[in-house]
């Protein structure tokens, strides 16, 4: 029951809210804001961008180029747009240039056991915290909404894997990683980040990824999206499941992580998901192709 001006006030005031609440980021601190092309993505910066006057921050766009053919090079352009646009850096790290292949070439092999969406995943947060280390920035704000944050929620208990529950806790740091990650859109919905880009005029890129209907978030989406038509609010109610369960959560030692024994990045066990996928491509995939 909002005109657009209005609308797009309350969801500035919604992620102000969200992130003084948490604490998610400080004043006068310099901000990456993982920027991929899409409307969450692009929307985020928008909005960071109009609170960054009131508490002093300093903005870099941090964009990853996954190397997937006829898809990335539209989303990075809109990405560099609104940058300049609004007058923030804007730095993009590749896959070729982190890892040594494209991801078209890492999925380029019969036998995986991981969907392309969990692979590309593990590889894409360690280019995301590359890319704030080399932006010399304090925290990484994503665009992850409340329908991410469910998701995410329901896929941790069908997979077992309930020690990463803990690692949804809006105020869970990890000191050894380089950066804090926060979520500043955590307690919108995806209808309502759509709805402001739209309001906002914002383009952005409307091409899905060809990989995205492989993984099991996609299913999790569509069932979820399923409910919230039969029970409005079933949603929020998830979210705020999640949120209570975290607050009970007695397991710190689940969440800590060790050293990777190859590159000494944090990992949760001995060899980092991005050290021993890495090694998978290598002895199963020619990289000399083009």
């Amino acid at each position: 029951m909002l005109c657009r001006r209005c609308f797009r006030d309350s969801i500035v005031e919604k992620t102000r809210r969200t992130i003084s609440k948490y604490s998610m980021v400080h004043h006068a601190e310099k901000v990456g804001v993982a920027v991929s092309g899409g409307k969450d993505s692009l929307s985020l910066l928008h909005v960071m961008s109009e609170l960054r006057t009131q508490y002093a921050w300093e903005l870099v766009a941090l964009s990853v180029d996954e190397g997937v053919q006829g898809y990335r090079d539209e989303a990075l352009a809109h990405a560099k747009a609104a940058a300049d646009k609004l007058g923030v850096e804007h730095l993009v790290l590749s896959y070729k240039d982190l890892y040594g292949f494209s991801l078209d070439q890492a999925l380029g092999w019969d036998g995986r056991d991981t969907s392309s969406c969990s692979f590309c995943g593990v590889f894409r947060r360690r280019a995301i915290d590359e890319a704030a280390a080399k932006a010399g920035v304090a925290v990484v704000a994503t665009a992850h909404n409340l329908d991410d944050y469910v998701q995410t929620f329901l896929m941790n208990l069908l997979h077992g894997d309930v020690g990463r529950i803990g690692w949804l806790d809006p105020s869970y740091k990890d000191g050894s990683f380089p950066v804090r990650r926060v979520k500043p859109f955590m307690e919108i919905y995806e209808e309502e980040v759509a709805l402001f880009a739209y309001a906002s005029g914002i383009p952005f890129q409307t091409v899905s990824c060809p990989y995205m209907h492989e993984g099991l978030r996609s299913e999790v989406r569509d069932y979820l999206n399923e409910m919230e038509v039969k029970h409005p609010g079933m949603k929020n109610v998830l979210f705020r499941s999640g949120l209570d369960v975290i607050s009970n959560y007695n397991s710190p030692d689940a969440r800590k992580s060790v050293p990777c024994s190859k590159c000494g990045k944090p990992s949760s066990t001995g060899l980092c998901s991005v050290c021993r996928l890495k090694a998978e491509v290598h002895q199963h995939v020619n990289l000399t192709d083009p």
